[in-house]
Parts: C-alpha cells; structure tokens; sequence
C-alpha cells in the first residue's frame, strides 16, 4: 500500500503529516529515503527519524447476531443503540446497517477503510438473508422476486432466491436499498414477519446465538480483506 496509508494505520501520523515528513525527507524505506507515493509491503523496514513506528492501533473485527430491536447507530441519545448493547471496551463502529426489526449478522470493526468498501453498494458484495413471510410464497413470487423489483426509487437488481419452506426463503443481495427485501415483498403484496441476515461475503453466522458476538478468525480477516481488494 501507499506509505501514507501505511504509517497513518498504525495511528503514529496522519497522511497529512506523513507527506509532510516524506516532505522533509525524514522517513526511510529499507534505508533509502522514502519518496512520495512510494508502495511498501509488511515486509518492509520504515522508519522516521531512524526510529521504527509505533502501532497504536489494533485492527477489531467482530461478528455480532444482532436481535430485533437494536438500532445499529453509535449515537448515545437513541435507547438500544448498537454500542450500548455489545459494550465493547474500545471504540468499534457497525458496518452499514440492518434495520432495528431486523436480526442477524453484523460486522463491527475500528477499520474505516473496511467499513466503506464493505458499505458501498457500487462494489456488488454478497449479503444473504433468510425470510419469513406473512402468507405462502408462490414459485411465481420467488420468480418474480429474482428478476428484479419497481420500488419508488428503483428497480432492483437481479438476485438469488431460494424457497426454504411454505412461507421462507432465502435472497442474496449485491446492493443495499434502505429495507430493500421488505419493500420487495410489500410491491407483491406480501408483509415479511421475520428477516434474519445469515452472511455478509464470506463471514456466515453460523451458530452464533442471537444477541451474542465473537471476534472474526484472522483467516476470516484475511479472505474478507482479500474480497476487497484491500
């Protein structure tokens, strides 16, 4: 990555800062002065001033099985926030949303970068999701479901839809709508009594049980990261 990046993940320096060090010529890469842009790798000896960098920051990544009625905001004023309810002893941020009725998989981290490039719905990351409905769900629906739907804002895109039971079934979305699957179901006449997201790429719930939380395996880090492109 840009040697910016690099030194401002450590929590040490700011990019800001760091340009201006490089600036001034007073980091070095493998002994030679560092120049502007340059892309380094861990393997890599950086130094400024002669002193190796200090990681101040430690990487959180934690799977969360969120229960229906918290609000997945870090705003202490909203009662059931998100932050209020895991407890964490440092700071960590929600990755997107999942509406407070909603239940199920969610990611928090103190890794921003992450946090975008999973939030960004251009970037067509898998998130999947088990339904129940209020009625039986016909193979016209589940059809009709994966074509695509005419919401007021938008036509969704086309997606993955398995039937599980009578009135379940499973989607996975590439985009991110505000409550996306309820409106999907609501344009067919349909009310959704339970929505459970069950993974996000390639961080699946499991058996986690609801209301608990575990921090991702490094693999696990490793793949997701590798998704991203990061």
């Amino acid at each position: 990555m840009r040697i910016n990046k690099y030194i401002s993940e450590t929590g040490a320096v700011s990019r800001r800062e760091t340009d201006r060090l490089i600036k001034a010529g007073r980091i070095t890469v493998n002994g030679a002065v560092c120049e502007a842009g340059q892309l380094v790798s861990p393997d890599d000896i950086v130094l400024i001033d002669g002193k190796p960098i200090e990681n101040k920051v430690h990487s959180i990544y934690i799977a969360l099985n969120k229960p229906a009625g918290i609000t997945c905001t870090a705003a202490p004023h909203v009662e059931g926030n998100i932050i209020d309810f895991v407890s964490y002893p440092e700071r960590i941020f929600p990755v997107g949303r999942l509406d407070k009725a909603s239940e199920g998989l969610i990611l928090m981290t103190n890794d921003g970068e992450l946090a975008n490039s999973i939030s960004h719905s251009d970037h067509g990351h898998e998130k999947e999701y088990l339904v129940t409905l209020d009625n039986t769900c016909s193979k016209q629906f589940i059809e009709n479901m994966s074509r695509g739907v005419q919401i007021p804002e938008a036509m969704t895109k086309p997606c993955v839809v398995k039937p599980v039971s009578d009135d379940e079934f499973r989607i996975i979305l590439t985009q991110g709508l505000n409550r996306q699957i309820r409106r999907m179901c609501r344009a067919f006449g349909y009310t959704v009594t339970k929505l459970e997201r069950i993974r996000i790429m390639n961080i699946e719930l499991g058996e986690l049980p609801r209301g608990e939380w575990r921090e991702l395996t490094a693999e696990e880090v490793g793949t997701l990261k590798g998704l991203l492109g990061m």
